[in-house]
């Protein structure tokens, strides 16, 4: 009987601490599970009795925005360069109909022959067939053209370049400062071939500035893409005509 009595008496200890437990987790607040979590973790919750409460509460991520400066500067072809944020200004991409290709082309001239085009700002090269092949070209700028026929006096590669004295004080009126003499090289203007004209002071020539290739932009020369010039130079020889138009 006793042994009975002292069952009773713990089983009824036992009971309270998990009645109050019972009560204290019923009371618990909700679980706020934020809405990126993914639904697996979320039906584990659910699973157990406990039902989530997702926040709706939107967050909003503010975003800074920064503004640039935009300076326009002209090249050496007048064409208006963006240069942003204090960046080097962004070089214009050359136009595709001033790239290499072969045209059609009706010429009395033979096949060698060399006819550019000032006002189109294009270069032939004469093949058999009523064809040419054609590169795109920078001019002289106004004031500076000029046409007339011509031979190719002498071929070179990476030339040096000596501006002429009447250059060097036309430039320097401007606040441009040309060296006496440069070097070939990259930098060089003549860039890598040059094909001298006569006993003139004109050449074709590549160039250290691409971009102006279309544009009338040289003291009377004509300049090519640094790969079109070398094209062009293995192609033709000493004592090609050259007519320019």
């Amino acid at each position: 009987m006793l042994k009975k009595s002292l069952l009773l008496a713990a089983s009824l200890l036992c009971a309270v601490p998990a009645a109050e437990a019972s009560d204290r987790y019923a009371t618990r607040p909700p679980v706020v599970v934020s809405p990126d979590l993914t639904a697996p973790w979320v039906m584990q919750l659910t699973g157990r009795g406990v039902q989530p409460a997702v926040s709706t509460r939107r967050i909003v991520t503010r975003q800074k925005v920064q503004q640039k400066r935009i300076v326009r500067q002209p090249n050496a072809a007048g064409v208006q360069l963006a240069a942003v944020g204090g960046a080097q200004p962004a070089r214009p991409q050359i136009d595709p109909m001033y790239l290499p290709q072969i045209v059609d082309y009706e010429s009395p001239h033979k096949a060698g022959t060399i006819v550019i085009d000032t006002n189109n700002r294009f270069l032939y090269l004469v093949l058999d067939g009523g064809e040419a092949r054609r590169y795109g070209v920078g001019v002289g700028k106004p004031g500076f053209e000029w046409a007339g026929t011509h031979k190719v006096t002498a071929k070179k590669e990476w030339p040096s370049w000596t501006p002429p004295k009447e250059m060097i004080a036309r430039e320097a009126a401007k606040g441009h400062y040309l060296p006496d003499f440069m070097e070939g090289g990259p930098a060089n203007p003549l860039g890598s071939r040059a094909m001298y004209l006569g006993s003139t002071l004109y050449r074709i020539h590549g160039t250290n500035a691409p971009w102006t290739i279309g544009y009338g932009v040289s003291s009377g020369c004509i300049r090519m893409r640094n790969e079109d010039v070398v094209d062009l130079y293995e192609r033709v020889g000493v004592g090609t005509k050259v007519i320019v138009i």
